[in-house]
């Protein structure tokens, strides 16, 4: 007598994720400005020889030190600001998210995988980075390991939770956009891709650390470094995810 087994259906999130790590694989455009485009930039700036100084002003570092947590949360800012939120509000903007609401899947799935999926991507933008910077340009490693992976966790989270309450705010897919724009430019500001954090003014420095980037650009180069992140720089990182979570929660619209 033979027993025959048969294979259990997926879950509905883990048939969610599947359909739509499809899709996201589908947009090479996607793909290319939170893969590609912060490992290019890296580079661009690392082929500057001056760039490539050690410098006492910089505590003994070249600027592409600096600029690898930089090229690190550039991508971070690609996927939750430009990335997620015009595919969130499209779903919702064509009733996908209230078709959905009336079938075993439930749309936090759908809002669960675009999470999972653009953290992903964000993460494995930052292992590119570093390994370039590493490789190319002769950048240490993080010399705190456990504190730099502590701060990369929380940055993802803080700025996908940014992201999602872009997406709450956004009536349509072209408002997303327009705002999502209008954030990352200011996101990128504070997180010193125009200017490295550590090299600003004194006084605009200490306003730059009290936003999400500010401080996870500070506690990645601290981490960087040798030394355990700043617990403010941490502490506001949580605060900004609680209070960000807060709002998106209260604010998102299913249709």
């Amino acid at each position: 007598m033979t027993t025959t087994t048969v294979a259990s259906p997926p879950t509905p999130l883990a048939a969610v994720l599947r359909t739509e790590t499809r899709l996201f694989l589908r947009e090479p455009g996607s793909l290319f400005w939170i893969l590609v485009f912060p490992t290019v930039l890296l580079t661009i700036l690392g082929l500057i020889p001056s760039f490539r100084k050690d410098d006492d002003a910089l505590g003994g570092r070249s600027v592409i030190d600096l600029y690898v947590p930089v090229a690190v949360l550039l991508a971070m800012i690609m996927a939750a600001l430009q990335a997620m939120p015009p595919v969130l509000t499209g779903y919702r903007e064509r009733g996908i998210l209230r078709r959905m609401s009336a079938t075993p899947v439930r749309p936090t799935a759908l809002l669960t995988a675009q999470i999972v999926l653009h953290g992903a991507a964000s993460l494995g933008s930052a292992v590119l980075v570093i390994a370039v910077g590493r490789i190319a340009f002769g950048v240490r490693l993080p010399e705190q390991a456990a504190g730099y992976l502590l701060a990369l966790v929380l940055a993802v989270v803080c700025v996908l939770v940014l992201g999602a309450t872009l997406c709450a705010v956004s009536r349509t897919s072209k408002v997303a956009t327009a705002v999502g724009s209008g954030a990352s430019f200011l996101m990128m500001f504070t997180a010193g891709v125009w200017v490295p954090v550590q090299t600003m003014p004194d006084l605009l420095r200490t306003i730059v650390e009290f936003t999400p980037l500010g401080a996870a650009s500070q506690a990645l180069d601290q981490a960087a470094s040798g030394n355990w992140p700043g617990w403010t720089h941490l502490l506001v990182m949580v605060l900004w995810t609680a209070v960000l979570s807060k709002a998106a929660t209260r604010l998102f619209r299913w249709e």
